[in-house]
C-alpha cells in the first residue's frame, strides 16, 4: 500500500475504530472515482454517512427537518436550532420551551468554539431554604412537583442568540417547520404513547397538562393518532414573529405569570424580561494527542469529563481490554473521585469561584491517581473532595450537527425530569420545568438523581443550578473529528467518558461506541449501576475488590455522535431508545413559510 495510505487509514483507525478498513480506494493518488464511506463492515453495529452535513436526534422528524435545512443553505447553527424547536413539538418530554440548556458551537473557518450558556436561573426572590419545611427538612413534593420548582426558562433566549449571532437564515425560516407540526398534527409514535402512558398519572393532575396530553377521558393518545398542538402553534409563531420578546414579553409572558400568581410561584414578568444569556470560554483538555473542547461551569460535566480523562491517561487501557474488571475497576475509582470533587467545587462562577483549572490540571490527576489501589476498591465514605483549597433528568435530550463546512454544534437541553414538573401553562402549549431540583436545597441532601451537593450549589435569586450536561467537541490536529453528548441526568458525565473512550482506545467506531454496555458511579451511593452484557466473569471479579453492584434500574445514557474523517460524516443515534435518527444532509431544497406565520 501507498505510505500516504497507511498514514490515512491510521488516522482513521484511531478516531472512528475502524480494525479492518473495508471499503477504500488501494491506489487513492491515481483514483478517478469519487470516493467511498470508511466503514468496516465486520462491525456489528454502523453509521450513517454522508459526504454533506448530518443531524442527529432523539426523534427522527426533528432530525429531518434540521438536515434540510442544511440543505436549504444554512449551516450548523440554523439546523441546530430548527431542531431545538422542532423538538418542542415532536419531543415533549425532554424537547422544550420551558427548559434550558448547554450549546457548543464550533466554527470550522475562524477556527474557535464558543460555549453557549442557556440554563435556566433561580427567580431573583428565591431564597436559600425555599424548599425547606418547619422543621428545616427538604420538601421534595414542592421542589420537584410544584411551581416553586421552576426556574426560569432559557431555551428559547439560547436558540434565538445562538441563531442571530452565528446563523445564516432568519429566525421565521427556522422556526416554520416546527410551526407547522404544532399546528398541521403530527402522527403519535409508539415511543411517545408510551412515554405518555408512563407520565399519565403525573400529568392529568394539572387541568392544562390534561388537556394537552391526553384524550377527553384523561388517557394517552394511542400510537398512530393524529396529534393537533394549536396553543404551542401559536406560542412558536410569537417567537418566530418577534424573536425572544415574544416569549420573554407580550402575551406569553403574561401567560406564565398569570399561571404564577395563580399558584404561589415566584417566575415575575422581571425575571422574564431579565433572562441572559452567557457566552462562556469552554473547558479544555487533552488525552492521548486528542484535544477536548466541553461544557464549562455551571455544568459540572465538562470539568469531570476532562478530570477522569486525565486519570485514565496514565494507565494504557487497551491492553486491560474493553469493560474488563481491571478497566471497569479504573473506570469505577475515577467515577468515584470526580463526583465526589463535583459535590464541593461545582457551581454557577457568577456567584462562586469554581476553580476550573486545578480540577483539570495533570498535576492533580496524578495525585488522585496514586491514591487508587489497582486491586481494591475504596470505601466512597474515606473519599473526601481532594483540593486543598478553600472552600440533572433521565429525560434531558441531546442533539449533534455537522455541516459541510466543518462546523459543528453540540447542544443538550432539558426541563429536568420527563416532563418537567408535569405543569403545562394554560394557554401556550408547554410544560415549565422543575430545574430548581438541580440545586442543593440542603448541603448534604441529595437531589432527585441522588446528586449530594453543598454551598457552591445552594439556591440564591439569579443563580443557575449546577447541571451534568456535557457537549462535547473531540480535536486533532487542529480539526474537529468528533462531537457528542447524552441525556441521563447524574450519568450523563460517565456515558460521554465511556463513548470517548470506546472511539479513542478501544478503536470502535461511534455506532459501536455508542451500543457498548455501560456503568455508572458517583461517589455516593456508593454502588456501581451496570447495564446488560457486562459478563457475570467481570462482575464477579468486580465484586472481588470490593464493589457492591446493582443491576441499573434505566439505560444509562442516550448519546447522539457524529465524526468526521475529513471527507465524510458519520453519525450514530443510540440505540437505547427508539424513535431518533441519523438523517444525512438531502439534495437542496427550497424553505417553504406557507402556514408558519398566519
Amino acid at each position: 500500500m501507498h505510505p500516504q495510505h497507511t498514514v490515512k487509514n491510521n488516522m482513521l483507525k484511531a478516531v472512528f475504530g475502524l480494525s479492518m478498513i473495508s471499503v477504500i480506494l488501494l491506489s487513492w493518488p491515481e483514483a478517478k472515482a469519487a470516493p467511498s464511506p470508511i466503514i468496516d463492515y465486520a462491525d456489528r453495529f454502523h453509521p450513517v454517512s454522508s459526504s454533506t452535513g448530518m443531524v442527529v436526534s432523539q426523534e427522527r422528524l426533528a432530525s429531518k427537518i434540521g438536515a434540510e435545512m442544511l440543505a436549504a443553505g444554512g449551516n450548523a447553527v440554523d439546523a441546530a436550532v430548527a431542531t431545538g424547536f422542532a423538538l418542542a413539538v415532536t419531543l415533549p418530554q425532554a424537547g422544550n420551551l420551558g427548559g434550558g440548556g448547554f450549546m457548543l458551537v464550533h466554527l470550522a473557518q475562524a477556527g474557535k468554539t464558543i460555549a453557549i450558556d442557556y440554563r435556566e436561573v433561580a427567580p431573583r426572590n428565591a431564597g436559600h431554604d425555599l424548599f425547606l419545611n418547619a422543621l428545616g427538612d427538604v420538601d421534595q413534593q414542592k421542589a420537584r412537583f410544584s411551581h416553586l420548582s421552576a426556574g426560569v426558562p432559557g431555551t428559547v433566549a439560547g436558540l434565538v442568540y445562538a441563531l442571530e449571532k452565528y446563523g445564516r437564515l432568519s429566525l421565521m425560516e427556522v422556526m416554520a417547520p416546527a410551526i407547522r407540526l404544532a399546528k398541521e398534527g403530527i402522527v403519535v409514535t409508539e415511543p411517545l404513547a408510551f412515554s405518555l402512558k408512563r407520565a399519565q398519572a403525573r400529568l392529568v393532575r394539572w387541568p392544562a397538562s390534561r388537556k394537552y396530553y391526553f384524550n377527553s377521558e384523561g388517557e394517552p393518545l394511542p400510537a398512530g393518532a393524529n396529534w393537533y398542538q394549536k396553543d404551542l402553534a401559536k406560542t412558536l409563531q410569537a417567537i418566530a414573529r418577534q424573536g425572544r420578546d415574544g416569549f420573554y414579553k407580550g402575551a406569553v409572558a403574561e401567560l406564565i405569570v398569570k399561571e404564577m400568581r395563580a399558584n404561589k410561584g415566584l417566575i415575575d414578568h422581571q425575571d422574564l424580561a431579565g433572562y441572559r444569556v452567557v457566552e462562556r470560554e469552554t473547558v479544555k483538555g487533552s488525552y492521548r494527542g486528542y484535544t477536548i473542547a466541553t461544557m464549562p461551569p455551571p455544568s459540572s460535566g465538562g470539568v469531570h469529563l476532562v478530570q477522569m480523562l486525565n486519570i485514565l491517561e496514565g494507565w494504557p487501557l487497551e491492553s486491560l481490554g474493553h469493560n474488563s474488571a481491571d478497566y471497569l475497576h479504573r473506570l469505577i475509582e475515577s467515577m468515584r473521585r470526580a463526583y465526589a470533587d463535583r459535590s464541593k467545587y461545582l457551581g454557577d462562577p457568577d456567584f462562586f469561584p469554581v476553580p476550573v483549572a486545578e480540577l483539570t490540571g495533570k498535576a492533580y490527576a496524578r495525585r488522585l491517581r496514586e491514591q487508587i489501589d489497582v486491586n481494591r476498591a475504596t470505601d466512597s465514605e474515606a473519599v473526601a473532595p481532594g483540593l486543598n483549597i478553600s472552600e440533572e433528568s433521565p429525560q434531558t435530550t441531546h442533539f449533534s450537527v455537522w455541516d459541510a463546512e466543518g462546523n459543528v454544534v453540540s447542544n443538550t437541553y432539558t426541563i429536568n425530569f420527563s416532563y418537567g414538573s408535569g405543569i403545562a401553562v394554560p394557554g401556550t402549549g408547554f410544560l415549565l420545568n422543575n430545574e430548581m431540583d438541580d440545586f442543593s436545597a440542603k448541603p448534604g441532601v441529595a437531589n432527585a438523581y441522588g446528586l449530594v451537593g453543598g454551598t457552591a450549589n445552594a439556591i440564591a435569586g439569579g443563580k443557575r443550578p449546577l447541571s451534568s450536561m456535557t457537549p462535547t467537541i473531540v480535536f486533532k490536529d487542529g480539526k474537529a473529528v468528533l462531537t457528542t453528548g447524552s441525556p441521563g441526568g447524574s450519568t450523563i458525565i460517565n456515558t460521554v467518558l465511556q463513548t470517548l473512550l470506546n472511539v479513542i482506545d478501544f478503536k470502535m467506531n461511534i455506532a459501536e461506541a455508542a451500543a457498548a454496555s455501560r456503568i455508572h458511579h458517583q461517589w455516593l451511593p456508593d454502588k456501581v449501576f451496570i447495564e446488560e452484557g457486562i459478563s457475570p466473569d467481570t462482575r464477579k471479579l468486580l465484586e472481588q475488590k470490593g464493589h457492591s453492584l446493582q443491576a441499573s434500574p434505566r439505560v444509562i445514557g442516550r448519546t447522539q455522535t457524529i465524526g468526521s474523517d475529513g471527507e465524510f460524516v458519520y453519525g450514530a443515534n443510540d440505540f437505547r431508545w427508539p424513535g431518533g435518527a441519523a438523517v444525512a444532509q438531502p439534495k437542496r431544497v427550497r424553505l417553504e413559510n406557507q402556514g408558519a406565520d398566519n
